[in-house]
């Protein structure tokens, strides 16, 4: 069964005249009278009763009817998507952001990619690094922002941006007066528990000894409350560079070692490509991610974060 006997049967089906019909399908009344018994003959049975002037459907014809016509639009619908996709007049991407990026960090990248891709129609999923990854391999998401040591075989990834980890303490906390702090420093000091970081992931990759027992006091999936409790005095954390928001914390770097964190853009590989994904992938490999700090407030003791040589 083809596309065209299908419109041919229906304009058939509309006009019950096989001569109007085929004048409505711009074709010769030969064509559409083959292309009409092709179908029947796939049917196994008429689907039109040809007396004199009068044509009309058959049992089968009234039969098949709605379901031929329901194929047809389906078909008319998904050929307009697929128009709608060449010529971007719709551009739908769904892009996986681990939750401990920053947002002022991709901003914007956002506002680059609606410039190019006006009728930008983005979604971004929120997630942990690792179910990250799953959602991308599982065919739900299009294209994933990810920091980890290493990715399944299946996945393509490019580095974009690099930044450090450091340690969040309250102010007048004793981090305070040291310009970096080794990792060791935190032994037996009260910890609050990020539970979706992954800086572990990150320091195991290094293979260097642990040298350090913190005392976990909280486990928080919200970065807001972590950093409101370490404001608060209640403990310290590990976090990202350019996570830290709130007002009240002091940051200073990790030394010995020095623990890093690289984004990655993650695709699947083999995996084909949209026109806007395309344009998304190209854009953010030639984005200046190393300008695109994040606005920092002046409440916050950011001056005093060390850089580290």
């Amino acid at each position: 069964m083809e596309m065209h006997q299908i419109r041919y049967f229906l304009a058939v089906a509309e006009t019950l005249n096989f001569t109007r019909a085929a004048e409505q399908c711009n074709v010769t009344q030969p064509s559409l009278t083959r292309a009409i018994q092709k179908l029947e003959e796939e049917m196994g049975g008429l689907l039109f009763s040809r007396e004199h002037h009068n044509t009309h459907l058959t049992e089968l014809g009234r039969l098949v009817l709605p379901h031929l016509e329901s194929i047809y639009v389906t078909n008319s619908a998904v050929l307009a998507e697929a128009k709608q996709y060449r010529s971007m007049e719709r551009a739908p991407l769904k892009l996986g952001v681990m939750c401990t990026i920053t947002p002022t960090r991709l901003v914007g990248f956002f506002e680059q990619l609606r410039a190019r891709v006006p009728m930008l129609d983005l979604t971004i999923r929120d997630m942990p690094a690792k179910p990250l990854v799953e959602a991308l391999l599982a065919g739900e998401l299009d294209v994933a922002l990810v920091a980890l040591p290493s990715f399944p075989e299946r996945c393509t990834a490019k580095p974009l941006f690099t930044e450090r980890y450091l340690i969040a303490c309250p102010r007048g906390h004793r981090f305070e007066d040291m310009n970096a702090v080794p990792l060791s420093e935190l032994d037996g000091e009260d910890y609050l528990q990020r539970v979706h970081c992954e800086f572990r992931y990150h320091f195991e990759a290094l293979n260097v000894p642990k040298q350090h027992t913190v005392n976990v006091r909280y486990h928080s999936e919200r970065e807001d409350w972590v950093q409101a409790m370490i404001a608060a005095g209640m403990g310290c954390a590990v976090m990202p560079e350019n996570l830290a928001t709130l007002p009240g914390l002091v940051t200073r770097a990790i030394i010995e070692p020095e623990v890093t964190r690289t984004i990655h853009l993650v695709t699947v590989s083999g995996r084909r490509f949209t026109p806007v994904e395309q344009v998304a992938i190209r854009m953010a490999q030639t984005y200046r991610w190393d300008a695109a700090e994040p606005a920092r407030s002046t409440a916050m003791v950011w001056e005093d974060i060390a850089v580290v040589e």
